[in-house]
């Protein structure tokens, strides 16, 4: 029995199932999916094979709703703008119920706001930003990945055991590099009152200056670094950080850099004894929830996953598990099922969406660095839940807009 039909029993045995919405028997049910396959190929692309990984197995146990489920997949490049104006063609030309997908938190925020505005229920797989679940929050988004918040948090308890006092941190000048550097400095503080923050760096975007950064890092004298520049920034940074000794004798906290889209391309220049949040697929053995799916996914698509599989493929399975609870491919019914919708069985264990911020438990993986037959990998990891890092019910109340 495969993966997704395990957890839609699971489901239903708790849940019931509401009758059907009248249609025509095999028209399929259109999610309309947005990311930016050209800008970053190395995560969008295992995402959309996660993603078809679990459209195999929904649609050969008979799909959703006696319907086939079918995802459209359009590029924005990256484009905020670009990205709603395919969101609209995607609703209103396509005959998409719903809409799924982005990367960068930038695009996810434009999406999320359009959805709000038009009324239609959006599935921000991947964009990390706290604001997207949390001040912008509003009752059509929802968010697959654990937040910027979540993880920051739980690299925050690690530095907090150690001596270091003086941090500095460099982070890439959007929303989600504001949004984690916010949530470390606030996280350690409470943690650790006489920590000290002694230096900020914000390069753009896929467009550091490394050897510029570096230096600025050096000059602030900090006894560790918290680390958020990811893909060919990471790259530059840990190499150019490498040459010029700045990781040497410093502890760095880094989020991300365990996931192996942006691990496998340092490849023996991984950067041992950073602790980061990640995905060490390879170290999941026979009883961890993740195994089969990693069997799957090789197996299906000859390849290694990636993070961004695993997510493609928890975005279709909460999709199909939604649109089953719902009955129906009606907006508002798709909406209030994803409110509190649990789907049993996944990759990471039990699914849940929580009704107070339309956030996932989908946690994260944490541990160090090391490197291992010439190539990074995460050992002494742990995967953790989000529940004992998420601010309080009431903060999270407060926050959000009323509706």
């Amino acid at each position: 029995m495969n993966l997704h039909r395990r957890a839609i029993l699971a489901f239903a045995a708790f849940t019931a199932i509401a009758p059907a919405a009248v249609a025509q028997e095999g028209d399929p049910i259109v999610i309309g999916e947005i990311n930016h396959y050209t800008r970053m190929a190395a995560f969008a692309e295992p995402y959309r094979k996660g993603i078809e990984l679990a459209l195999d197995e929904i649609n050969s146990d008979g799909g959703v709703l006696g319907r086939p489920l079918e995802f459209v997949f359009r590029d924005d490049q990256g484009d905020p703008a670009e990205a709603v104006r395919i969101a609209g063609e995607l609703m209103t030309r396509e005959g998409a119920v719903m809409l799924t997908g982005s990367i960068l938190s930038n695009v996810g925020l434009a999406l999320s706001s359009f959805a709000a505005e038009r009324g239609y229920v959006y599935l921000a797989a991947e964009p990390l930003a706290d604001s997207l679940v949390w001040t912008s929050g509003n009752p059509y988004t929802f968010r697959l990945r654990a937040s910027t918040w979540v993880q920051a948090a739980m690299l925050a308890e690690r530095a907090a055991e150690t001596d270091a006092t003086r941090f500095a941190t460099i982070a890439p000048n959007y929303a989600y590099g504001t949004d984690a550097v916010e949530a470390f400095k606030e996280n350690l503080t409470r943690l650790k009152p006489d920590v000290e923050f002694v230096g900020e760096q914000w390069p753009a975007l896929f467009n550091i200056d490394a050897g510029s950064e570096v230096q600025a890092l050096e000059r602030a004298k900090p006894d560790a670094i918290f680390n958020v520049t990811f893909g060919t920034d990471l790259a530059r940074f840990v190499r150019e950080g490498g040459d010029r000794g700045l990781f040497d004798g410093r502890d760095v906290y880094s989020l991300l850099s365990g996931e192996p889209e942006y691990l496998e391309p340092l490849g023996d220049e991984a950067p041992e004894g950073w602790t980061v949040t990640g995905y060490p697929w390879y170290a999941l053995e026979d009883g961890d929830p993740g195994k089969p799916f990693v069997d799957a996914y090789e197996e299906f698509t000859g390849e290694t996953p990636m993070i961004g599989s695993l997510v493609g493929y928890l975005t279709a399975v909460s999709i199909a598990g939604a649109i089953e609870k719902a009955g129906s491919t009606e907006t508002e019914a798709i909406r209030e099922a994803f409110e509190g919708l649990t789907v049993a069985d996944t990759p990471i264990g039990e699914l849940n969406y929580r009704e107070i911020d339309n956030q996932s438990n989908m946690g994260a993986y944490i541990g160090t660095l090391a490197v291992e037959d010439g190539q990074g990998v995460m050992v002494d990891w742990e995967y953790k839940e989000p529940g004992p890092y998420m601010p309080s019910d009431e903060e999270i109340t407060a926050m959000r807009p009323a509706e």
